[in-house]
């Protein structure tokens, strides 16, 4: 089970070396749910993405509002990690909190953005953009 995005930001503020951070980044990789087989397909696959991404968004109904469950894989270590963090920020979240969410920001904070190669901060971008519309879809039939 992952952590919650706060213990996560918490735990990254312990450690100085970037080393450390991407260790911690691909032992969250590890923690996250594994998809069922089927979830491999191009329907769930971001674009995008120099990995190979895949990103499963289902939604219920709390107070009539739709709400994200979000479940990932990748095929490389480090963009799993990546995955898996930006599952602890959006999950359970509405649609609504989901698109005013600031996931990007969240990745500078943490000093991320600067440590990515382009083609993983593209990578992000494709992900927190597949996510948005989802949970914009998610609102509109709502």
């Amino acid at each position: 089970m992952l952590p919650t995005i706060d213990e996560i930001v918490s735990n990254f503020e312990l450690l100085d070396e970037w080393e450390e951070r991407y260790r911690y980044l691909i032992e969250l990789g590890r923690m996250k749910e594994t998809l069922p087989q089927e979830a491999y397909s191009d329907v769930n696959k971001v674009q995008g993405c120099a990995s190979q991404v895949w990103l499963l968004t289902d939604l219920e109904s709390e107070n009539g509002e739709p709400v994200l469950h979000l479940r990932g894989d990748s095929d490389a270590h480090i963009v799993r990690g990546l995955v898996a963090l930006l599952i602890s920020l959006y999950n359970g979240k509405t649609a609504a909190e989901a698109l005013s969410t600031d996931a990007l920001g969240l990745f500078k904070e943490l000093g991320l953005s600067e440590h990515l190669t382009p083609q993983r901060s593209n990578g992000v971008r494709s992900m927190v953009e597949r996510i948005r519309r989802d949970a914009q879809m998610a609102l509109a039939a709502s």
